[in-house]
């Protein structure tokens, strides 16, 4: 089976490479902005076209959510109008899209985890971005699968994990919200979850939709605090309220997914997120 990667640059596009070797059945394209620009409809047609792969596996996308409330363009140029162009491309060449989406187009306000059929409300230019995203799947997609996940990190890139163990270094005590509750998943997690579907040899047709998380729950605080326990730094953290650290772009103060379709479907065991949460830390320490 071949398949093209793009954004294979990112968190989640780095996991997949480091697993790669271990799925000799697929054939892995790595691509990122240097080999394929996904915003140029020409370019993905032709790439497509000449590598005929099976799965498309679209990993890029704009995640400065902050940033994305200035420069909206952008935003919307990778998370929404790429998306259109890969979905078009991929149903020409009857390749399955496989695309990345998130817990920001829900509004946070439920009080049940969410399933893939609640309705979405997203709220920040960035997840009106990446909403866009999945409605262009819907629109142009012969055979897709769109994964939202959430709170992703790895020993990869910028991510909270990597941002609280530098801080904790530097700092003696830290402030972090507690009132913004979620599940933090480890992208290599997310990788082998995805591997484990295109390898599950059921055929998907037309567009699906599917949650990923690691399993349990946790405010931003609650991960910070395990994050620094595990890297064995000397740091206090603080829990404090959304009030009192505003930002440009509004978070949803509640995204727990319902993964039990995923779980049905595939048969899928998830890890729990602290001992994931584990493993990456002692990854990025190198022990």
């Amino acid at each position: 089976m071949k398949i093209i990667v793009t954004g294979s640059n990112g968190q989640l596009g780095n996991e997949l490479r480091l697993l790669a070797p271990y799925y000799p059945d697929f054939n892995f394209i790595f691509t990122d902005v240097a080999e394929l620009d996904i915003t140029r409809e020409t370019d993905v047609d032709l790439f497509v076209k000449t590598e005929h792969p099976a799965v498309i596996i679209n990993c890029a996308a704009y995640t400065a959510v902050d940033k994305a409330e200035t420069e909206p363009h952008a935003a919307f140029l990778i998370n929404t109008t790429a998306v259109g162009i890969l979905a078009r491309v991929a149903s020409q060449y009857n390749a399955l899209l496989v695309h990345l989406s998130t817990d920001y187009v829900f509004d946070g306000t439920a009080c049940m985890p969410y399933r893939e059929n609640d309705r979405t409300n997203p709220v920040s230019v960035y997840a009106k971005s990446k909403n866009g995203g999945e409605l262009q799947v819907q629109s142009f997609s012969k055979n897709a699968l769109v994964i939202r996940t959430a709170w992703l990190y790895s020993e990869f890139g910028n991510n909270f994990v990597k941002t609280m163990i530098k801080l904790g270094k530097e700092r003696g005590r830290l402030n972090v919200v507690c009132d913004q509750v979620g599940t933090p998943t480890y992208a290599r997690d997310l990788a082998k979850a995805i591997l484990a579907m295109l390898r599950s040899g059921q055929e998907i047709k037309g567009v699906d939709l599917f949650h990923y998380a690691n399993e349990g729950a946790a405010s931003w605080y609650d991960f910070a605090k395990a994050i620094i326990g595990f890297s064995g730094i000397n740091c206090i953290i603080n829990p404090i309220e959304t009030k009192d650290y505003p930002t440009p772009a509004t978070r949803p103060c509640y995204s727990i997914f319902n993964k039990a379709k995923i779980k049905q479907r595939f048969g899928m065991e998830i890890p729990f997120w602290q001992d994931s949460l584990r493993d990456c830390v002692a990854r990025i320490r190198g022990t």
